[in-house]
């Protein structure tokens, strides 16, 4: 595809062809504000519904503005982020939103890390014009996953992470106008669906509809008490992951730091489950060996693919969706 050529508020970009105005805007440093969009391509996530319409912009030559994230730039396009009418749109947006959104915003789990929240403080609103009445759905609150509908903006990231990432189909847009939000069918609690409580749908929200369910202060008081003794045991890749949450480069082994640093915090005693993953693995893989081989003799009562995680969530749902599917006494 041909490169083309746009001026975005008074700059000339370049800029492939069948970009959104987004895209290319931010790749000349031309900030535009947005809360539906969430692109990652290292794993071919991309959100561009554009529901929110906080990324409007004014595109020369047609009469009503266009949400950026959603718009392909076209050869010789003019576009103005900046105009009254644009930023007037934006806030009315964002107004609206907020004035059917809870104000707990300091007991939100999401406080400090919300998008909502930031463009809130960025457009300086501190009162809101419209007021109507406030839709409350109920607040389902599961071993590791809570739903709050009430905050729900539409954003549409988790079903689409949901239903194309993961697969699971377990999320979609249910009711119509202003009571719609992102559900299960029939609003039936997570644990009745094919959730496989993977929490990627929590990893994309941008608010407090989704969050993980937190008990850090329970593990807290568990160190504090002198009655009890508190075991952690690290998976192997949490020793690699977790250094990149202080800095490091990625693939870092961190063992030692993070050991030492559980020990500050008041844990008894730190588990290491390194050589008995690489045992699980060895059995896996001799199963599996086995498994095939009697399949290709012919033998059918064998039951392929193998399935097996070390996550509770994962075994869990094979369990209560595909039992006749579980045939791994050596791992699980």
């Amino acid at each position: 595809m041909k490169n083309v050529i746009v001026i975005i508020d008074g700059k000339e970009i370049e800029a492939l062809a069948g970009t959104t105005i987004l895209e290319a805007a931010k790749t000349a440093g031309i900030k535009i504000p947005s809360l539906c969009y969430m692109n990652i391509p290292e794993i071919g996530f991309k959100n561009d519904c554009a529901s929110c319409r906080i990324c409007v912009v004014e595109v020369v030559g047609r009469k009503n503005l266009v949400p950026a994230c959603a718009t392909p730039v076209s050869p010789g396009m003019i576009i103005n982020t900046n105009t009254m009418e644009v930023l007037e749109k934006r806030r009315n947006v964002l107004e609206l939103m907020l004035s059917n959104h809870p104000t707990d915003c300091l007991i939100c789990a999401k406080n400090g890390k919300c998008d909502l929240q930031t463009l809130a403080m960025e457009f300086g609103i501190r009162d809101i014009r419209f007021k109507g009445k406030i839709f409350e759905y109920r607040r389902e609150v599961s071993p590791s996953i809570v739903r709050d509908l009430d905050k729900c903006i539409m954003c549409r990231r988790c079903e689409n992470m949901c239903n194309n990432i993961q697969k699971c189909q377990v999320l979609s847009a249910v009711n119509r106008g202003f009571k719609s939000v992102v559900s299960t069918a029939f609003e039936s609690d997570l644990d009745k669906t094919n959730c496989t409580f993977c929490g990627q749908c929590v990893a994309v929200c941008p608010v407090g509809a989704l969050y993980e369910k937190d008990y850090t202060w329970g593990l807290i008081k568990d160190i504090a008490n002198p009655r009890k003794r508190v075991t952690v045991q690290v998976a192997p890749a949490v020793r690699v992951a977790i250094g990149e949450e202080f800095g490091y480069e990625p693939g870092t082994d961190v063992t030692g730091k993070l050991v030492t640093a559980l020990k500050k915090l008041g844990f008894d005693d730190v588990f290491d489950t390194d050589y008995a993953a690489d045992l699980t693995i060895m059995e896996e893989a001799a199963e599996f060996k086995q498994r095939l081989e009697k399949h290709l003799s012919g033998d059918k009562s064998v039951k392929l693919p193998i399935l097996t995680s070390c996550c509770p969530a994962w075994v869990n749902f094979i369990e209560h969706h595909y039992p006749d599917m579980l045939d791994i006494p050596s791992s699980a």
